[in-house]
């Protein structure tokens, strides 16, 4: 592991564990196992390793997103394919996804704003090389890609949410069937009424 990665994987469980005010750089650097210089090599201050671990795990996130559309699935097996890739993610990556919920309206995030405005957009051009041919041939219903993100991915959210803030400790992927089909039904033009598993 490079010294960045450290430094990084550090930061990234220590706020997790103990907030983002009490993880200090003193902190960080002794968990992390590096210099006071090899810290401030990398990062003028915490705020700005915690806006690259804001960015990484967009970036992450997006691309989990965009492989379980890599294949071109048709409108109920791209719907469903999205909720998995979200809860999958989401189950796999904790630190990372609290990380998001917690600390998306964050000062310090502004000075990655623009790189994050990037990364939505190829996200956005993703989607959208699988999602706008079948709006055009009426698969999908013709809805503002927020409206679409929402129904499809928002009811996830939720759940995950609640399951990484330990306010409900039952396994939200349990919840992954019910939530595809309610996707489907908002989404798709001629669902069909058999569950997907």
């Amino acid at each position: 592991m490079t010294t960045r990665a450290k430094i990084e994987a550090a930061g990234l469980a220590l706020i997790d564990e103990q907030g983002f005010e009490a993880a200090t750089v003193g902190a960080i650097r002794e968990k992390a196992g590096v210099s006071n210089g090899s810290f401030f090599h990398f990062f003028r201050s915490k705020e700005e390793l915690a806006a690259a671990l804001f960015l990484d795990a967009i970036r992450r996130y997006h691309r989990a997103m965009l492989a379980a559309l890599a294949h071109d699935p048709g409108a109920e097996a791209g719907i469903a394919a999205l909720v998995r890739a979200h809860f999958q993610w989401v189950i796999e990556n904790q630190k990372q996804a609290r990380f998001l919920f917690e600390h998306a309206r964050s000062e310090w995030i502004e000075s990655v704003r623009d790189n994050q405005r990037e990364e939505n957009e190829i996200y956005r051009r993703g989607v959208s090389r699988w999602r706008d041919p079948l709006v055009k041939i009426g698969r999908l219903r013709e809805m503002d890609p927020l409206v679409f993100y929402s129904q499809v991915i928002g009811p996830a959210q939720i759940f995950c949410r609640a399951w990484l803030s330990g306010r409900d400790a039952s396994d939200p992927s349990h919840h992954v069937p019910d939530l595809i089909d309610c996707a489907i039904r908002a989404v798709v033009t001629t669902a069909k009424s058999k569950r997907r598993t």
